[in-house]
């Protein structure tokens, strides 16, 4: 069976810059601001987005516990705001969106603050760099999302931006994402 996980990370592969600037707008437990820290190096930076102080304290710990380059900026506020820290364009910025796992399942990321985000990120985007934006249907909020993404990255001029969407579609409820490149 396909894990999208892996494949997520295969599409962003080629757009690492070590050195580059990456953004994870959808912390989390830090899983993806791990990665990206790796990914970039010590030369690189990382710029980690989420609302929740505990996605900070676990995202924290864990990238402490890790020994990942210091190359990351914890930042407890809105990806709605990233135009107020990151100043540089991005090679990567990667999006998940739904719930922190493991937190409390009804506060979620919105449609509002995530399209105003995802505008924000394509903005910085770097030439050659990408966007991941991972929707999750299976609640109201996350449908919601997706099906605004979808509408908003079909009006990208496809000369500039080429914007694909990965879906399992015997299953309506699996998570599926998007893939954002500059040219």
């Amino acid at each position: 069976m396909i894990n999208l996980l892996e494949v997520e990370k295969s599409f962003l592969i080629p757009h690492i810059k070590k050195g580059g600037v990456a953004v994870d707008f959808t912390m989390g437990n830090g899983h993806d601001t791990l990665w990206l820290s790796n990914a970039v190096g010590e030369e690189g930076k990382v710029y980690a987005f989420d609302i929740q102080p505990q996605a900070l304290i676990s995202s924290h710990k864990l990238l402490t516990e890790s020994g990942a380059p210091k190359n990351y900026t914890l930042i407890l506020d809105s990806h709605s705001n990233v135009m107020d820290y990151v100043e540089e364009k991005i090679c990567i910025g990667m999006f998940n969106l739904g719930f922190l796992p493991g937190g409390d399942k009804s506060i979620t990321t919105k449609r509002d603050t995530t399209m105003i985000a995802i505008r924000a990120a394509i903005d910085l985007l770097d030439a050659d760099g990408a966007l991941l934006i991972a929707v999750y249907p299976g609640h109201e909020e996350g449908s919601i999302e997706g099906e605004l993404i979808e509408q908003e990255l079909m009006t990208l001029n496809r000369k500039e931006i080429c914007a694909c969407k990965f879906k399992i579609v015997n299953s309506p409820t699996s998570p599926f994402f998007f893939l954002v490149e500059r040219r």
